[in-house]
């Protein structure tokens, strides 16, 4: 009995988080809120909202720790600036708990890159081919090094992404960075002593910087598929082994 009545309590103040939370988000989808407005005062929100004030707080303070709002004491909560990169912690915690994660994320990097690199073809900008020329400098010279030559395949992969200068893409990119980062070390550390690594990671790379400058986006969307099918039969060849 003390059970069923433990729901009975609980279940209106979780149907009033839900009701916060729902009345903030469609507040933002339908642009009523935007970064750098205020919201309502508490005693304001849970009037209008029929809630009470803790579980508004409770709310807020949810929301302050996933980066949509700045609770600022003595004059309110404010609404952020997105930034998906804070969510990548929260985001890795919840995608690690399923089975061969780090190979499942590869099928989203995939889906991503893929439309990032014809968008770069046509978005990129000066500083862009600069910042992947880098990138591609630094995997030549750590070619032989799984630790920062992934770091440093990984910067070039980003790279590609800001050159698409889409807030989405790079958005969805920065919230499984932490994953992909992993998967880049581990994937490279698996295949860095097998023949013709070398030419995989130097003149793959560099023929897909080569097609970006060129503004060639069937061809690099085909070029980046064969990267990463020959990235698979790497895999596959050090896994026989």
């Amino acid at each position: 009995m003390m059970d069923a009545a433990l729901t009975r309590q609980d279940e209106p103040e979780a149907k009033g988080y839900e009701k916060v939370f729902a009345f903030v988000r469609d507040q933002l989808l339908s642009g009523q809120l935007k970064t750098g407005d205020r919201l309502l005062p508490e005693r304001e929100l849970a009037t209008r909202l029929g809630v009470s004030r803790p579980v508004i707080r409770e709310v807020l303070r949810g929301l302050a720790a996933i980066g949509v709002i700045d609770i600022r004491h003595g004059s309110g909560s404010v609404v952020r600036q997105p930034g998906f990169a804070e969510l990548g912690d929260l985001f890795t915690m919840m995608l690690v708990q399923q089975a061969e994660v780090v190979e499942d994320v590869m099928e989203a990097r995939i889906a991503i890159e893929r439309q990032a690199i014809r968008l770069a073809c046509s978005r990129a900008t000066p500083a862009d081919l600069q910042a992947l020329r880098q990138a591609l400098q630094r995997i030549e010279e750590t070619v032989d090094d799984p630790l920062i030559g992934g770091e440093a395949d990984f910067a070039f992969h980003a790279a590609l992404i800001a050159a698409a200068h889409s807030p989405t893409l790079a958005s969805l990119h920065a919230a499984i960075a932490l994953l992909l980062r992993r998967s880049h070390f581990q994937r490279r550390a698996r295949i860095t002593d097998q023949a013709g690594i070398e030419v995989y990671l130097i003149e793959h790379h560099r023929d897909l910087l080569a097609a970006v400058v060129a503004r060639d986006a069937d061809g690099a969307d085909r070029l980046l598929m064969h990267h990463f099918e020959i990235g698979s039969e790497f895999q596959r060849r050090a896994a026989a082994r």
